[in-house]
C-alpha cells in the first residue's frame, strides 16, 4: 500500500498545476487519472496521424510580463512550449448580420479597429476597454509580486455582462459585436457575469496564442515537472472511493480495489462527482450536498473536426465566430436542436504553417439532445448515435455555408464529439463544457470553496471560480495557498 502527503484526483490542468506547485514545495504528491490519457481538456488525441485538440484552442495573457506567461514561467514550462501568437490585427473575427468585425490585440488597436465600423462609439469603446482592464488587473503580475493572488472582484460577479455592455453603448449592433465571443464562457444573456466576460476577453486582447501541434504539451510538461520533483502521476487509475475514517480523509480506493493513503486529498473533479464517491461522514452536511446537486451547469459543446486535404485550405491565424440573425447569445429555447452559433478554429502545425490540416468547429449543445444515449458508454452508443452525429455535422456545414464558408470540397475526414464524450472522459456533470454556472443575480450560490468541511479534503478546478486556462490556474493557486500560504506563493510566482 502506497502512502503520499497529497493525492490529487484528476489530471486536468488544475490537478496537474496543483501537483506541480506542491511537488515544487517539497510535498510527496500523487496525481491519479482514470483515463489512459492525461490532460483533461488540455488533451490531444490522434486520428489517422492527425492531432485533434480536445478543449483548449487558444490561451491569452501569454506575452512577456503578462500573468499567464508568469504562471507558466513559475512552473518552469514557458520556454518549452511551442506556441504561435495570433494575428495582431484580428485574433478573433465576429460574423454578425452579414458583416465581419475584428478583435485586434492591444487595447489601442482593439478600440481603433472596432471604431472603423462604429466611428460614433469611440468614447464608449474606451469606457468598455477600461472596464475590461479593471477586471483583468485584479490578477496582475504586480499584485503577485506584492503577495496577492487576486483582488476582490465580487461587484463584477454581481454585474450582468449583457446589461453592462448595454449601459456602455446604445448601439444594438455594437452590443452584439462586443458579446460576439460569449461561447468562450458558456455565455447566456440573462445569466453571465461581467467578471467572466471581462477576465477572458481582457486576457485575449493582452496576448492571444495558439499551441503548435496540440495543447497536450502543457499537460506533458507539467507531468515532467511533477516527476522531476519526486511526485507520481498515474493513469488508468479511477478513484472509486474517497476514504473517510474518524471524520478525516485517509486516502482513496483506485479501480475498486487498490488503497492509496495520504494526509490530504485534492479533488479536481466536479464537486458533485467528488461527493458521490466520498464516504459518508458527519462533517459535510446534507444541506451542502443538496446545494451542490442543485447547481446548474453550463451547456456542453458539439465539436466537428475537419481533417483537410493536403494544401487545400489556407491557414488562418485567427478564430471565427458565426452567429445566426441577431442572436450572439445562445438560447436553446428559441432554436432547440438548431445550430445558431459556432466558433471555427484552425489548429497550428509545425509541419505546414501555410495550410490548415485540422479545423475545429464548436457549437453549443445541451445533453438533453442526447437523452436517447444517456445510459451508454463510449464506443457502445449504436448506429442511431452515429447517424445523429452525422446529421449534426451536416447541419453545421450548412450553417457555415450560409456565412460564405464552404469547405466541402477540401474535407478528407470528419470526426465529432458530443457532451457525452465530455461527461465520460472528463467527468463533468451533463457534459458541461464550463462547469457550474455563475449567475450575476446570485453569484454566491455558484461559488464553491477550495476548502471542504472535512479538514483535509480540498477542491480545485473550473467549477470553483472561473473556467478556462487562466481561471483554472488561479484556482489551483488558491487551492495550493491553503498548504503554503497565499503571500508566500504569490511572491514566488511573481518573482519567478
Amino acid at each position: 500500500m502506497s502512502k503520499y502527503d497529497i493525492i490529487i484526483i484528476g489530471s486536468g490542468l488544475g490537478g496537474l498545476e496543483c501537483g506541480a506547485i506542491l511537488s515544487k514545495e517539497g510535498f510527496n504528491v500523487c496525481v491519479v487519472e482514470k483515463n489512459a490519457q492525461f490532460g483533461g481538456c488540455f488533451q490531444t488525441y490522434q486520428r489517422k496521424g492527425h492531432l485533434l485538440d480536445t478543449g483548449i484552442h487558444y490561451v491569452g495573457s501569454l506575452d512577456e510580463g503578462q500573468v499567464m506567461n508568469q504562471y507558466f514561467r513559475y512552473f518552469g514550462i514557458m520556454d518549452k512550449l511551442k506556441i504561435k501568437r495570433l494575428d495582431d490585427a484580428a485574433f478573433d473575427t465576429i460574423y454578425y448580420k452579414g458583416k465581419t468585425y475584428d478583435y485586434a490585440m492591444g487595447y489601442p488597436q482593439f478600440i481603433e479597429t472596432i471604431c472603423r465600423s462604429f466611428p460614433h462609439e469611440k468614447e464608449n469603446l474606451k469606457c468598455y476597454a477600461e472596464q475590461l482592464q479593471a477586471v483583468g488587473n485584479l490578477i496582475s503580475v504586480d499584485h503577485l509580486k506584492q503577495g496577492t493572488l487576486a483582488l476582490e472582484g465580487m461587484k463584477y460577479f454581481c454585474t450582468s455582462a449583457a446589461h453592462l455592455i448595454a449601459d456602455i453603448t446604445p448601439d444594438p449592433a455594437l452590443r452584439n459585436v462586443l458579446a460576439g465571443s460569449a461561447l468562450l464562457y458558456g455565455g447566456l444573456k440573462d445569466v453571465s457575469t461581467f467578471y467572466q466576460h471581462a477576465m477572458i476577453n481582457h486576457s485575449y486582447i493582452e496576448g492571444a496564442y495558439r499551441f503548435v501541434d496540440g495543447s497536450m504539451q502543457v499537460s506533458l510538461e507539467l507531468i515532467n515537472v511533477i516527476r522531476a520533483n519526486g511526485g507520481t502521476v498515474l493513469n488508468n487509475s479511477e478513484v472509486t472511493r474517497i476514504i473517510v475514517e474518524n471524520e478525516k480523509v485517509q486516502g482513496v480506493i483506485i479501480n475498486g480495489e487498490e488503497r492509496l493513503e495520504s494526509d490530504f486529498v485534492i479533488s479536481n473533479m466536479h464537486p458533485q462527482r467528488t461527493l458521490e464517491i466520498l464516504d459518508k461522514n458527519r462533517s459535510i452536511k446534507n444541506a451542502y450536498i443538496s446545494r451542490i446537486r442543485s447547481l446548474e451547469n453550463t451547456y456542453g459543446i458539439f465539436t466537428l473536426y475537419l481533417v483537410m486535404k493536403k494544401k487545400s485550405t489556407p491557414y488562418q491565424n485567427r478564430n471565427l465566430y458565426l452567429h445566426a440573425n441577431n442572436k450572439v447569445w445562445y438560447d436553446k429555447l428559441l432554436y432547440p436542436g438548431r445550430t445558431t452559433n459556432c466558433m471555427i478554429s484552425m489548429q497550428a502545425s509545425s509541419e505546414d504553417s501555410q495550410y490548415a490540416s485540422v479545423i475545429s468547429i464548436l457549437t453549443p449543445m445541451y445533453i438533453d439532445e442526447l437523452s436517447a444515449w444517456k445510459d451508454t458508454t463510449p464506443e457502445h452508443r449504436g448506429e442511431d448515435y452515429q447517424s445523429f452525429k452525422k446529421e449534426k455535422a451536416e447541419q453545421i456545414l450548412r450553417f457555415i455555408r450560409g456565412h460564405g464558408i464552404d469547405l466541402s470540397e477540401n474535407i478528407e475526414e470528419m470526426y465529432t464529439t458530443t457532451p457525452l464524450s465530455y461527461r465520460d472522459y472528463t467527468g463533468t456533470v451533463d457534459g458541461s463544457a464550463y462547469g457550474i454556472i455563475k449567475d450575476y443575480k446570485c453569484p454566491q450560490i455558484g461559488f464553491v470553496s477550495t476548502r471542504s468541511r472535512l479538514g483535509n479534503l480540498f477542491l480545485t478546478g473550473q467549477n470553483l471560480n472561473v473556467h478556462g486556462a487562466l481561471g483554472v490556474t488561479l484556482t489551483a493557486m488558491l487551492t495550493c495557498a491553503e498548504f503554503v500560504g497565499q503571500e508566500y506563493l504569490a511572491k514566488k510566482v511573481g518573482n519567478a
